[in-house]
């Protein structure tokens, strides 16, 4: 029996889509915001070419983004997705977390608070550590160097961004949020 890879795939990144889609609206005015056309260029434009390079798409057969990085094999799809989907609940779980505190965009809200607990007590950005391992199943999943090279980018995307948003929460917190990130990495546990 021949899994639905690419369903399976578009249903994880879906689930993300539509979660975030619903709580977009739940959330705490703004208090400080990046410029759009900043953010634009840094973030958005890099998400969406990553985006694009890694998700599932027909053409360009015989280019070398479309070639395999690894041997067809029947668990690695398998994996992949798996990988996806634990990155797509562990994203949302961050986003829930969050609460009315989050932003797609980097911002300070009103009445901003400092979230310490659920997955942010094992990294400080649990959402670009779901998203990522969501990008990275995604990509083992369909195994093409296209996957490798799009979730390259949005990780230098999510990079950029987790430092500008670093500073701002350092500005606002100071030595609270200093301390934070003595204990907590980034978005790695013990790691990065």
């Amino acid at each position: 029996m021949q899994l639905p890879i690419a369903k399976l795939i578009e249903a994880g990144w879906f689930a993300v889509i539509a979660y975030w889609a619903i709580q977009a609206r739940a959330v705490k005015s703004t208090a400080r915001s990046e410029p759009f056309f900043d953010r634009f260029l840094k973030y958005w434009l890099p998400l969406m070419v990553g985006t694009v390079l890694v998700l599932p798409w027909r053409g360009g057969e015989d280019t070398l983004l479309r070639a395999r990085f690894v041997p067809s094999n029947q668990w690695l799809p398998l994996l992949g997705v798996l990988l996806l989907w634990a990155g797509v609940a562990f994203a949302i779980w961050a986003r829930a977390t969050l609460g009315r505190n989050w932003s797609a965009v980097v911002q300070v809200k009103r009445d901003h608070e400092l979230i310490e607990r659920g997955p942010y007590r094992w990294v400080r950005h649990p959402i670009y550590t779901g998203l990522l391992m969501a990008y990275l199943g995604t990509t083992f999943a369909l195994g093409e160097w296209r996957g490798l090279l799009g979730t390259a980018i949005v990780g230098v995307s999510f990079w950029f961004k987790l430092k500008l948003e670093e500073r701002w929460m350092r500005e606002q917190f100071g030595a609270r949020y200093e301390d934070y990130m003595r204990r907590v990495k980034a978005l790695l546990p013990r790691v990065l």
